[in-house]
């Protein structure tokens, strides 16, 4: 699949702890996590998306601190959790925003998407704790097709033939977005010439270095264009990713059949 690394979650009492083992050819190290004191008891939530959030526009939050305190039920006070948001390349990897809403005492809250197994996993995030930031790019990979287009302000800046993942192996589909970037020194590598790491990870594939993680990554074989010829990655000839180059950390990668 993609990149030497692998994520964990580690349960406490009251409070998960989530962390991030970078992998590289020599071994890996784990970071404990806090714990974070001092959340506020959550009442009823009321939905607000309307007020909290632009319409028809992507938001992503970006943390202001590498551990932030979330709940997976914004209405559940036992629910809490603390997230590692910083990422092996040592940035603070924007979440995605799906939603929003207040508490009983009016504090805004947002849902946001976790880089973490399975799939689709979310949690709620105090406002105080992010900075809500607008995204205008977006990428769109069909798998049947095999195409990846990048549209930028609404506008298709780019449409690529792309190889999928294999009937064995298949590229998991859903709402993902970018976790991290990788370059590499050598672009005839398996991983060409830089890798967008993403949120989400393969159905299939779990023993596989960084646990199965999904990427967008580049290659130097044109052949793999358009054929179902990867496990579980979406690989774009090296000349025409570099179109990818500038894909800031948060932005949306929609994956359909």
């Amino acid at each position: 699949m993609m990149l030497p690394m692998r994520m964990r979650v580690v349960a406490l009492m009251l409070v998960g702890a989530v962390a991030l083992e970078a992998c590289t050819g020599a071994g890996g190290t784990t970071t404990s996590v806090p714990r974070v004191s001092g959340s506020p008891t959550v009442g009823v939530a009321s939905p607000s998306r309307g007020r909290l959030l632009p319409r028809h526009q992507t938001v992503v939050a970006e943390p202001t601190t590498r551990y932030v305190g979330m709940r997976r039920n914004l209405v559940d006070p036992t629910s809490g959790l603390v997230f590692d948001t910083r990422n092996p390349n040592m940035r603070l990897s924007p979440l995605l925003v799906t939603d929003a809403a207040r508490d009983v005492s009016g504090e805004p809250w947002y849902r946001v998407l976790l880089p973490i197994e399975p799939n689709g996993s979310a949690a709620w995030v105090r406002g105080t704790d992010v900075r809500l930031v607008p995204r205008d790019q977006k990428i769109v990979v069909d798998l049947s097709q095999r195409t990846l287009r990048y549209f930028v302000g609404g506008d298709l800046a780019a449409l690529v033939s792309v190889g999928v993942g294999t009937p064995s192996a298949p590229t998991a589909t859903g709402i993902f977005y970018v976790w991290i970037r990788v370059r590499y020194s050598s672009p005839t590598g398996p991983y060409g010439a830089f890798a967008l790491g993403l949120s989400g990870f393969s159905e299939v594939l779990s023993e596989w270095p960084g646990g199965g993680r999904m990427a967008i990554h580049g290659t130097s074989d044109p052949s793999d264009r358009g054929r179902a010829v990867s496990h579980g990655c979406i690989r774009v000839y090296n000349p025409e990713l570099k179109v990818l180059r500038r894909v800031p950390l948060g932005t949306p990668v929609i994956i359909h059949r």
